[in-house]
């Protein structure tokens, strides 16, 4: 048997760094994001995805079942077409009708499931769900690219490159809901279960088998087969709110690990003195053509966002041009060598960087996906002292303590939870209803709140909560953050500075998500599996190579 060998390790980047809102907004998909684990896998098992039901019309309207099999288990999606009038199209959570919605089903659906679904599906959060429904989700379809691509196989030829460079999908989806959301099964039924025993597993299992979907919905209505190029760069759209946001903040010991496992990554690739010729290579190819391609294919209304990635493009020409020649490549510690000037220039600059020395490295991080599923929650000791519990938040949360949380603008927004669509919503404190319901996202406040409370003498942690229960909460993260250092977002979440949008980008990141296209501070558009493997690449060991993707000319 092979000994194993812990991989050298430099420094981690320190969580006062790491954690802060404007990073968390620069991240960049890697090879540890969750889309790149599932496609690996699927590889890995040669998974082959089939189709033993296609109903639809020639305009595209009707049913389809797909089923494939990961890590010993069937599973399938049910697609529903709809015909829908464009005054409902619509990307908002208000939305009740959609072009097209789907289900992931456990196993492989008899004739009576499918006609539930087809009958429950299109209702979404008014339908009727049950354990064997895994995932839950709907789409629009991006009318200008999908006519195009329709029209242009009709007339016998491939559609032009511009558009799908530009847009990227064929449809977005606009909520892909899982763990027991709307009555469907709780993620207990299949967290054990392997291929789906990561996080979001089943969620992006559904994504990838509805690009497919879309890719033979367009081929059927336009009556000829789109080229594998052009299939294998159209990824699934993706429009994410609020709803996403609070997750971050619920969930203190997934992020920890998720992102302790990146940091841990990084950290073994800075560690590495010399690098090897594949490596090298791999570095100069991704940062010679994928890297400034897909720059220059990211463009995005918003003025502000389009000047900044403008501005990444420029700096990391400069950058690559001074770190990741033969020469700089060549010489001792590379990596962390480029990662200290990289941090130099700024944080969308070194997040990018960040991504990209990773590419090369597949014995050093792959292995680290498994430590990013959180199976059991917080488990480990408690404070019992107050004298304790001072120390500790002095020691990991002395950034709350700097905060007047009294200020007008410190305390402007409040989370809660809309009654009608069950979805957050962000309001303002000093001009509307409601901060009486507020969601407890507000964990710095909190904390110092407890800290004041404190008596000035040592006393049981147990009799202090007993007269001021109302402290249980910011006790249980100052113990989860002894112990897990990556687990807060530093940063007031209810002050007026606060971007959710930047929590967005962190998460849809971790997701694998490319092309962040803000419609405000709020939410934003994306794209999912753009660049992924097709399924009959699978089994071909081709399947990882699609970091940053870029249509060639």
């Amino acid at each position: 048997m092979k000994d194993w060998i812990t991989p050298a390790e430099a420094e981690l980047r320190p969580p006062s760094d790491v954690m802060r809102l404007s990073r968390l907004g620069a991240m960049f998909p890697t090879r540890l994001s969750f889309l790149r684990t599932l496609m690996r896998r699927l590889d890995r098992e040669g998974a082959t995805l089939n189709r033993p039901v296609w109903q639809m019309n020639a305009e595209g309207h009707g049913h389809a079942v797909y089923t494939i099999r990961l890590g010993g288990h069937d599973y399938a999606l049910v697609a529903v077409s709809n015909e829908l009038d464009p005054s409902q199209r619509t990307d908002r959570v208000i939305a009740t009708a959609w072009d097209a919605a789907f289900v992931l089903y456990d196993g492989v659906p008899d004739e009576a499931e499918v006609a539930r679904i087809r009958r429950e599906a299109p209702k979404q959060e008014a339908g009727r769900f049950g354990p064997r429904d895994l995932v839950l989700s709907r789409a629009n379809k991006s009318v200008r690219l999908f006519t195009h691509v329709a029209e242009a196989l009709r007339a016998g030829r491939q559609p032009d490159e511009d558009p799908i460079r530009e847009i990227g999908y064929l449809m977005r989806t606009t909520a892909v809901y899982g763990n027991g959301k709307f009555g469907i099964a709780d993620r207990t039924r299949i967290a054990a279960r392997p291929g789906l025993d990561g996080p979001f597993m089943a969620e992006m299992l559904t994504v990838w088998m509805i690009r497919n979907f879309t890719h033979d919905l367009v081929s059927h209505v336009g009556g000829a087969p789109l080229e594998p190029r052009l299939r294998r760069h159209l990824g699934i759209g993706n429009a994410t709110g609020l709803g996403m946001a609070p997750f971050l903040v619920t969930h203190p010991v997934l992020l920890n690990n998720w992102m302790l496992a990146r940091e841990t990554a990084l950290a073994r690739v800075r560690a590495v003195e010399v690098l090897t010729e594949d490596q090298k290579t791999c570095l100069r190819n991704l940062a010679d053509t994928r890297v400034p391609r897909h720059l220059a294919e990211w463009q995005v209304p918003d003025p502000a966002h389009q000047a900044r990635i403008e501005a990444l493009a420029k700096d990391f020409a400069a950058f690559r041009t001074r770190h990741l020649t033969d020469a700089a490549l060549a010489r001792s510690n590379p990596i962390d060598r480029a990662l200290r000037a990289a941090a130099e220039v700024g944080q969308d600059l070194e997040e990018l960087v960040v991504a990209l020395v990773l590419e090369p490295f597949p014995d050093l991080v792959d292995g680290l996906e498994e430590c990013m599923a959180d199976p059991l929650g917080y488990v480990g000791p408690g404070l019992h002292r107050t004298g304790a519990l001072r120390d500790a938040i002095e020691d990991r949360f002395g950034w709350a303590l700097k905060t007047d949380y009294q200020a007008p603008d410190a305390c402007r927004r409040f989370w809660y939870v809309s009654a009608e669509k069950l979805e957050p919503r962000l309001g303002d404190r000093h001009a509307e209803p409601g901060a009486e319901r507020e969601s407890p996202l507000d964990v710095a406040r909190r904390v110092r709140a407890l800290y004041e409370a404190l008596p000035d003498e040592d006393t049981c942690l147990t009799t202090f909560l007993a007269t001021a229960p109302e402290h249980m909460m910011a006790v249980e993260r100052v113990e989860i953050a002894l112990s897990h250092p990556y687990s807060e977002i530093r940063d007031n979440l209810i002050a007026e500075t606060c971007l959710p949008i930047d929590m967005l980008r962190a998460k849809l990141s971790l997701f694998g998500a490319t092309r962040f296209d803000p419609k405000s501070d709020l939410w934003t558009r994306i794209t999912l599996c753009q660049g992924a493997p097709l399924p009959e690449e699978m089994g071909t060991g081709t399947a990882d190579d699609w970091w940053l993707p870029a249509l060639a000319p």
